[in-house]
């Protein structure tokens, strides 16, 4: 499948969030679990926590879902623009959708490199 032609709709939420990552067995703390949007992931190696955290300069993208899991190609259109204009992220996802973050510093060129690739992008979740 070419992912050069998939277009899509994005909204870039207001909050600011951070990666942490605590030892394997360390117990999921209470800050983890709080606010609009958190993700909480244990390896054999890892605890990782994406959280909402105002000092932290991270950006967050949210793809418009839902999509059916069956759906091949989503994050690959959107990675693919963003891994050419030389710009890092870290993907989540969820059972509807995708949510892509990247560094504050490079949130603009991010935005920039979607919209160039066609995609859409909501900069208010009333948009």
């Amino acid at each position: 499948m070419d992912t050069s032609t998939r277009r899509f709709e994005l909204s870039l939420l207001p909050e600011r969030f951070a990666i942490s990552r605590l030892a394997a067995d360390a117990p999921i703390p209470a800050w983890a679990t709080q606010g609009p949007f958190f993700s909480v992931t244990r390896t054999g190696d890892e605890l990782s926590i994406v959280s909402q955290l105002s000092l932290v300069p991270i950006g967050v993208l949210k793809v418009h879902g839902p999509f059916v899991l069956s759906e091949i190609g989503v994050l690959a259109a959107l990675a693919t623009p963003l891994a050419e204009a030389r710009i890092s992220l870290f993907a989540v996802s969820t059972f509807d959708t995708d949510c892509l973050l990247v560094a504050s510093e490079t949130l603009p060129a991010a935005i920039a490199a979607l919209e160039q690739a066609g995609h859409t992008i909501y900069r208010s979740l009333s948009e």
